[in-house]
Formats: structure tokens, C-alpha cells, sequence
């Protein structure tokens, strides 16, 4: 392991016993294990956010260029959406 920075980290009563009782089953070797393993699963989901958040900018980007989509009827659309709800649930055998 290269470059191990050592840090202070405060938990819980609850989040310590957690960590020990994962090295005492031994499904980990340390409770560090345990922590490093957790940081790489944060940066993983942080990476994902990341890419969502710019794929929805890009989304929302395209949608401004595209132009006015000119006047809309709320009560029209409503109407629509309620139809397609309820053709999607008949659809799943959840028909009300």
C-alpha cells in the first residue's frame, strides 16, 4: 500500500462495534480494511453523482436549444399522464 496518510476519524459506539464485529466474524482482516473499503465505495457512488449531474446539464442544455415548445394545457396534460399511469398499471396487472 503506497503513500498510507494516517487520519482521525470520530464514530459511534454502534459504528465501532459494527467494525469490530466484521474483523472478529473475519470477513476483514482490520477495521482500516474496513474504512478503505468504504472510502473507494463513497468515491464510486461520488464519480456516479458526478456524471449524472453532468449528463442531466447536457440534458437540460439540449432542451433550452431546442427551442420554446409553445403553449402547453395543464388540464390536457394531466389528462395525459393519468391515461398513461393507468394503461402502465393495467399493463402490470395493477389495474384500480
Amino acid at each position: 500500500m503506497a503513500n498510507v496518510e494516517k487520519l482521525s476519524v470520530a464514530l459511534t459506539t454502534e459504528q465501532v462495534a459494527s467494525l469490530k464485529a466484521a474483523v472478529d466474524s473475519g470477513e476483514y482482516a482490520t477495521t482500516s480494511e474496513i474504512i478503505r473499503e468504504a472510502v473507494r465505495d463513497w468515491q464510486f457512488k461520488r464519480e456516479l453523482r458526478q456524471e449524472d449531474i453532468n449528463r442531466l446539464r447536457e440534458l437540460w442544455d439540449a432542451g433550452k436549444a431546442s427551442g420554446n415548445a409553445g403553449e402547453l394545457d395543464m388540464k390536457t396534460l394531466r389528462g395525459e399522464a393519468r391515461a398513461r399511469l393507468k394503461g402502465a398499471k393495467k399493463a402490470a396487472g395493477n389495474a384500480d
